[in-house]
């Protein structure tokens, strides 16, 4: 038996079989969960489609985050073919590219503002949508960084979006305990993504990240699916509000002084 058997989940945030968001869609089916999805470009649809359809899913809905039109579109949505939903995943960030290349204090507004839109402003607005389809309760899981407590070179505007994506985590958390819906990030260490193509030097960033952590190696998107079954499931019932580290310990680490054989 599953530990999801029973439950509904919409992903938002796949792009390719190599998004973090399809670690967590993998593992939520292998778990017994009915998917459905949602992806933010036209020109992704040919990507997300046939992986969706290849774990059963057939609700694949487009759906830009900046535009309230298409939120409430995809709920109503559904609403109308899903009836409830038990998990709502929030794998979605956007910086420009030069916003991310600089330094921070040469960041434009016009791109600060970008990336909260996108990044942290979208979860209220999902999670918002989501509540109606939560009678009984339910899971909100969102996605973060470690360079959202600690500076991380290149990550910039990111860093402080990831900041303000957790505090959005804990008010959030606080607003919906009551409705017995709980609210949680997971804090991966860095992945090979589509989003992470952007941040220069990331393949160096990988290779120091690995030396520094203590499991010494870095972190695979099944490996956050699997963080995200326990957040979607009921084993984690007691549970709100909190930033879980998926990352091989990294976030524990000060000053390396020395390197083990």
């Amino acid at each position: 038996m599953g530990k999801l058997d029973g439950k509904t989940a919409l992903i938002f945030g796949v792009a390719n079989d190599r998004s973090i968001a399809w670690g967590i869609a993998q593992a939520f089916h292998r778990e017994g969960a009915k998917l459905a999805f949602s992806y933010a470009a036209e020109n992704l649809e040919r990507r997300v489609r046939p992986l969706a359809e290849s774990v059963g899913a057939d609700f694949i809905e487009l759906c830009d985050v900046t535009k309230d039109e298409d939120i409430e579109r995809v709920f109503a949505a559904a609403k109308e073919r899903l009836g409830t939903i038990d998990v709502l995943v929030h794998a979605i960030a956007y910086a420009n590219r030069e916003d991310l290349a600089g330094r921070f204090v040469d960041t434009s507004r016009e791109g600060f503002l970008l990336a909260h839109n996108v990044s942290v402003y979208s979860l209220v607005a999902l999670a918002r949508a989501a509540r109606p389809l939560m009678p009984n309760g339910g899971s909100i899981i969102t996605l973060t960084y470690y360079g959202s407590q600690k500076v991380a070179p290149k990550y910039n505007v990111m860093g402080v979006a990831k900041a303000a994506l957790e505090a959005t985590v804990r008010y959030l958390a606080w607003d919906l305990g009551p409705e017995n819906i709980r609210v949680n990030a997971i804090s991966a260490g860095p992945i090979r993504t589509l989003a992470a193509s952007g941040i220069s030097g990331f393949r160096d960033y990988l290779k120091a990240f690995a030396d520094i952590a203590p499991l010494h190696r870095n972190v695979t998107i099944e490996q956050v699916g699997e963080a995200a079954v326990f957040l979607g499931s009921e084993m984690s019932s007691g549970t709100t509000g909190d930033i879980l580290y998926v990352d091989s310990g990294y976030n524990i680490m000060g000053l390396v002084a020395e390197t083990r054989e």
